[in-house]
């Protein structure tokens, strides 16, 4: 439950706590009001994004230097997942990419997100958006995933990657 969220967005009242649904959710205490607070999941997209054979780890702005992570970023209003994963690589990598797979959605509590992955392969020279700090380019036998938000989507790629060449 959203502990930061007390007052309602549409008349200011104390929003207090109800079952709705079998779930507790944050009701407007106004009875003239209908307001809900669902505190649905936030949709964002996610590459991994293959250039050269090597793939791209990103490490944004503020970032510990250890931490690095597949390109994502926020699904805009009236973008498709698709759109929104392109658009997501050409502002952080200034690339032009083309979806390859879906690789599958994933479930982000921590952040109340739900992530969409996709497989791109791109060419070109990569430059830097202004939102990341460094970036590095790994061969996919050296990618060791990490456990939580767009960690499980890479490794799945690669456990998919490592399934297709055991059956050639």
């Amino acid at each position: 439950m959203n502990s930061k969220m007390r007052f309602c967005p549409q008349c200011g009242s104390d929003l207090i706590a109800v079952q709705i649904d079998g779930r507790e959710r944050l009701e407007c205490s106004n009875e003239a009001c209908d307001y809900v607070f669902w505190n649905n999941p936030t949709p964002v997209v996610a590459a991994v994004v293959e250039v050269d054979g090597k793939i791209v780890l990103t490490q944004s702005k503020g970032w510990s230097e250890k931490w690095y992570g597949i390109v994502a970023g926020f699904l805009e209003e009236g973008e498709t997942p698709e759109e929104g994963v392109l658009r997501e690589i050409s502002e952080e990598l200034d690339l032009q990419g083309e979806i390859t797979a879906f690789i599958g959605h994933y479930k982000f509590p921590e952040r109340n997100q739900l992530i969409i992955a996709y497989h791109v392969t791109a060419e070109g020279e990569i430059h830097m958006g202004g939102e990341l700090q460094r970036i590095k380019l790994i061969s996919p036998e050296e990618v060791h995933p990490w456990k939580k938000g767009t960690g499980p989507a890479l490794r799945d790629w690669l456990a998919g990657r490592i399934q297709e060449k055991s059956s050639l």
